[in-house]
């Protein structure tokens, strides 16, 4: 073997290494968000919190994203990729295990919102890892492996509660184990990550707003449906009488979808392009919205709920395709990093508008508000392609 070819065999080796890292990583915020917004949620319920406090509380965790989002570039180049993620592991894990120490809605709101401050950065620099080494003929199967990947991690959430239940300490063991683990592993990997994109000039977060307003709406979208399903579901179930567990298995449900769908919305992204799929995406999320109460208490709950949470989430797999499609270097820095802050907005936003909506018109205020947040994205795009 020539040296020409043991150092393309090498090259060949290293991508797939970095992919263990980025895998565990994304898998880790899966696994924070899927664990903690319906375990608390449930809690809270129990406790007799209104639907809105319910939501105003699962809103921390997005905030702490927009807070954090800012600073990862910066600190990113300045303590290193690896080492930020390793830290922000163990701080996300000493956070959920504060949590679980403490009760009450007002005590976790801090707390919450440091979670989502600490495993933010996990998000981002794993994105930026992934797009960096993809292919450009391979991007939409690739990056819809990794939202599988990461919808896998959200489902660990919610099967534990199914697992474990809603009460005591083994809930949470799980999410921190998951924290600490994901820790070890970027440490075991840090050799063979590659380095952040340095080309092209330094792009702010609030500069690229102006670069993509449309592509970061898709992607507060996607925010709100995930994070208001995850937070108000389990309230929308009781009110019409269903078991903590049903509740639990048809979230479970919602995130197989997405990780079952993204592989092949991503090979449809390839042969249609990303921005058609993406648009049938949002219909089909708008139709899922208007079927939710007539099938909610029959078998038809199951298949709607499992396409609902493919497509919902697929909104998002076709953002990171064009974004990879679109920027590179600095401007793919700062993209991850506005992708991760609109994310936290729309958390932050449509749990508690979505809970107030609830406490004003009835339980029905969960797929009306979600059914006119897509029809609006769907308009935005149908204006656009009509523009051309």
């Amino acid at each position: 073997m020539t040296a020409e070819s043991i150092t393309s065999a090498r090259a060949d080796r290293i991508p797939w290494a970095a992919m263990a890292g980025i895998i565990a990583t994304v898998t880790v915020f899966a696994v924070a968000q899927g664990l903690t917004y319906p375990l608390l949620s449930f809690i809270l319920e129990r406790q007799g919190t209104t639907s809105g406090l319910i939501g105003l509380s699962a809103a921390m965790t997005p905030l702490g994203f927009i807070v954090s989002a800012p600073f990862i570039p910066a600190l990113s180049r300045r303590v290193s990729e690896a080492r930020l993620a390793i830290l922000c592991s163990i701080l996300a894990a000493v956070t959920l295990m504060t949590i679980a120490w403490t009760e009450g809605v007002w005590v976790w709101m801090p707390l919450r919102f440091l979670l989502g401050f600490f495993a933010n950065p996990l998000y981002v620099i794993s994105e930026t890892w992934l797009i960096s080494i993809t292919p450009t003929s391979r991007r939409g199967r690739i990056m819809g492996l990794y939202s599988s990947i990461v919808s896998g991690g959200f489902a660990v959430g919610p099967l534990s509660l199914w697992l474990t239940g809603t009460e005591g300490w083994q809930p949470f063991v799980i999410g921190m184990a998951a924290f600490l683990l994901c820790g070890l592993i970027v440490l075991a990997v840090a050799p063979r990550l590659p380095e952040m994109p340095d080309e092209g000039e330094a792009t702010s977060v609030s500069g690229f707003f102006a670069m993509a307003p449309l592509l970061l709406f898709a992607v507060f979208t996607a925010a709100a449906f995930e994070q208001i399903l995850l937070s108000l579901f389990a309230v929308y179930g009781a009110a019409l009488g269903s078991a903590e567990a049903h509740i639990a298995s048809l979230i479970t449900c919602f995130i197989a979808g997405n990780a079952v769908l993204q592989i092949l919305l991503g090979r449809l992204a390839e042969w249609f392009g990303s921005r058609r799929t993406m648009l049938f995406c949002i219909l089909a999320c708008l139709a899922s919205c208007l079927l939710l109460p007539s099938a909610f208490n029959s078998w038809l709950i199951w298949p709607l709920v499992f396409v609902w949470g493919g497509v919902s989430f697929g909104i998002y797999t076709l953002s990171l395709i064009q974004l990879g499609e679109r920027f590179t270097g600095q401007a793919l820095i700062a993209g991850n990093a506005a992708f991760a802050l609109v994310w936290g907005i729309g958390g932050i936003v449509g749990s508690p508008a979505t809970g107030l909506a609830m406490q004003l018109i009835g339980h029905q205020g969960l797929p009306l508000s979600l059914g006119l947040l897509s029809c609006v994205l769907a308009v935005f795009l149908m204006a656009r392609r009509w523009r051309g």
